[in-house]
This record gives structure tokens, sequence and C-alpha cells, in this order.
């Protein structure tokens, strides 16, 4: 769980930047060989530009240096919401602007500048939370080498990967699917992040209390923002129609021609084709269903087991020890005299002692523990608690409680745990 939570956070922060890159890398390259715009290269140095701002201000987060991130983010919005709007034309025209550009290099230059911006920004405000997610890897008060922290490494690296292969093998369409499919699946997923970033700034501007919105215009933002995770899906499902393009195309391209080196290069335009639309069509759906089951799956909320029977009789409950002897959580219910429906638990640790407490902690209320792949987990903090320390008081443990062992039971007087109902009321 540890692995898919990283993954889900990292993917989703690493597309957008992916996406934009490659898409104006790929409608505003000119040509082939050394004759190339002096402005080539700054949308490679927009992106480098964003990645660091995006580490230098994330450790600025980290080290407390910076505490409120809305100063910066304010403007970064706004600059992200003018390229989006700016950018969208810029791709339309693309063609225009490459073909020929020598007659009139400024409106390349400018093109360039724009989505080299365009994406510094977006790369810059969308990196800060998944290098965050570096402060989660070692959870307070453990060993920094652990299997979790591996593990949450490596679910953060691969969601990283996959949003970088993504790009790449999408971008493989742009020699065999029809220039137009690719040209609409482009607009539309900038399109879909000038929304995304209009969003965002709005909520921004909320929270800072800049800007007040009412009635449609406040649902509208509220059906938006609780659907991001919808639009950057979507941002990747709109190349599905250069994908089926470059398919069609493979099928009608034709084998014959004038010369047999003619037919060679048909029939590997036609394996290029048939190989970039199907390897597209793998990837869309792959982080489609990754991110849809991926987020469904961390945000799922656990289920307490059933309570188990036991022996009740003249305020005295009684549990035998093999039914708790096996090292799992063991939950057991009581209505207390004041009609107070309460939980407790009990698990056996290592060296044989039991340890009991309630179902609630002093921290997280009543919303009692589970078990999740052989650890105690609370189920409204996630927290993993040291079975060891479970029967003892501090933190998110279990409360403690009196109780004694012997002959074959673990005894407990109801009386005790009527003094305790008040932690089960709302």
């Amino acid at each position: 769980m540890e692995m898919l939570g990283q993954f889900v956070q990292a993917l989703p922060g690493m597309l957008a930047p992916a996406l934009l890159a490659m898409t104006m890398s790929v409608l505003l390259t000119v040509g082939e060989g050394k004759d190339k715009p002096a402005s080539r290269n700054w949308r490679l140095w927009g992106l480098l530009l964003g990645l660091l701002a995006a580490v230098v201000f994330a450790a600025l987060r980290m080290l407390v240096i910076v505490d409120r991130r809305s100063g910066v983010n304010l403007p970064v919005l706004i600059g992200c919401v003018v390229c989006d709007v700016l950018m969208v034309p810029i791709a339309c025209k693309a063609s225009n602007l490459t073909a020929n550009w020598h007659e009139r290099p400024v409106r390349l230059h400018v093109a360039n500048a724009i989505a080299a911006l365009g994406i510094a920004l977006t790369t810059f405000f969308a990196l800060q939370d998944v290098i965050m997610q570096l402060t989660s890897f070692v959870e307070v008060g453990k060993s920094t080498f652990t299997s979790d922290m591996l593990l949450r490494a490596l679910g953060w690296v691969l969601g990283i990967l996959l949003a970088v292969a993504c790009a790449a093998i999408l971008r493989t369409m742009r020699t065999t699917a029809y220039h137009r499919s690719f040209l609409t699946a482009c607009v539309l997923m900038l399109i879909l992040l000038f929304v995304r970033h209009a969003s965002q700034l709005l909520s921004l501007l909320m929270s800072m209390m800049l800007v007040v919105l009412h009635g449609t215009a406040f649902r509208a933002l509220i059906i938006v923002s609780n659907n991001d995770l919808i639009l950057v899906i979507a941002q990747v499902c709109v190349f599905v129609i250069p994908a089926v393009a470059a398919i069609v195309a493979g099928f009608r391209e034709d084998f014959e021609g004038p010369n047999p080196a003619v037919r060679r290069e048909h029939r590997a335009f036609r394996r290029r084709a048939f190989a970039s639309g199907a390897w597209s069509l793998v990837v869309v759906i792959g982080i489609g269903v990754a991110l849809t089951l991926g987020v469904s799956q961390v945000n799922k909320v656990p289920t307490l087991s059933p309570p188990e029977p036991y022996s009740l009789k003249a305020g005295v409950a009684r549990i035998p020890f093999p039914e708790v002897d096996d090292g799992h959580l063991h939950r057991f219910a009581y209505t207390a005299k004041d009609g107070t429906k309460m939980r407790f638990i009990i698990i056996k640790k290592n060296g044989g002692a039991y340890g009991v407490g309630l179902d609630a902690c002093e921290t997280c209320g009543d919303a009692g523990y589970y078990e999740r792949d052989g650890k105690i987990i609370c189920k409204r903090c996630d927290v993993e608690m040291n079975v060891a320390t479970i029967g003892f008081k501090g933190g998110c443990n279990p409360i403690p409680f009196d109780y004694t062992t012997g002959h074959g039971y673990i005894t407990i007087h109801t009386s005790v745990l009527d003094a305790l109902s008040s932690h089960f009321k709302d």
C-alpha cells in the first residue's frame, strides 16, 4: 500500500510537465540537420529551470524557511493560465510557424519563448508536491533504511518513470499518425491543462480571500476541483485519437511501388505505425487503469472486522487464551451500563504477553484499528502501531485498561469498561 500510495501521487504530478514538453517539442521542432533557430533549446531550458526551481522551493519548505507557498504559487498559476491560453493558438499555427521559418524567425522565437515559459511554470508548480513526497519516505522514530521506505521510494520512482515513458511513447506517433489527429490531441491536452490551472488558480484566490464565487460559478469550481484526477486521465486519453489514426494509416499503407526500395519503405512505415499506435493505446489504457484503480485502492476506507463472541457473566468478561493466541488482532464488543456501544481489542505479542486496550485512542477517538499485512493500523490516521507498545499509554496506542490473566483466560471486569465509555461518545 505504501508503494501504491507514492505511485499514484507521483504519476499525476509528473504527467502534466512531461506531456506539455512533449507536445510543444513535436509541434515546434524544425526539420532535420544543423539549420535550426537560435531558440531551439529554449523549451529544454524551460523544463530544466522549472525542475531546478521546484527542487529549491521544496527544499525551502522542508527546512521550514518558507512556510506559506501561496505567495509564490499565485503569480506562478497566473503565468500558467496565460501561457496555456497562448499555447493553444501557437499549437494550431505550429505548421505555419515552422515552415519557411527563415522568412519570419521572430515569430518562431516568440512561440518557443512562450512554450518555454509555460513548460517552466507548469513544471515548477506540478513537481513541488512530487518532490515533497520525499519527506514521507521515512516515518518519524523509525530507521532510515527499512523495507517500507524502499517500497515508498520504488513507487515514487515508478510513477515518475511511467510519466516520462508515456510522453516518450506518445511522441513516436508524430511520424505515423495523421498530422491533424495528433494536433487535435495536443490542442485538447492544452485545453484540459488550462482548465486544471484555472481551477487551481481560482481555488487559491478564494483561499486567500481575494475572490469570492457564488452560485453556479462556485458549484462549477467545486465539480472541477473534485474531479481533477479525471482531467489528468483525460489529458492522456485524448491521445487515443492519433493512436487509432496511426493504426488506420498502417492498414492503408500500400505495399506497391516503382521499386523494391520504395516497397520496403512502405512496409517499414506500416510496422512503425502499428507499433506506435498499439503501444500508445497500451500506455493510455495502462495509465487510466493504474490511476483509477490505484487511487480507489489507496482511498478505500478499511472496514473493521466483526466483533467476536466471548463469555460475559456477573460483570466479568472472559476470553480463553487459545482464541487470541494466533498473533492477529481480535475485536470484541461491549455495551456499557449507560448504553454506550464499546469495543476492545486483544493481540498476543512476541514473548507471550497480551496487548489489551480499547478500540480507540486519545488522539483519533473511536475510529478503531485494523490489521493489514500483519500490521496493526489506526483507521483514522493510517499510522502503524508498534505491537510491543499496545497496552501502554501514549501516542496513537489503544487506550489501555486493567485486566488479569490466569487459568487459561483473560479476565476483564465490566466496571472497568463502564468507566471508559466516554471514549465512544461523540
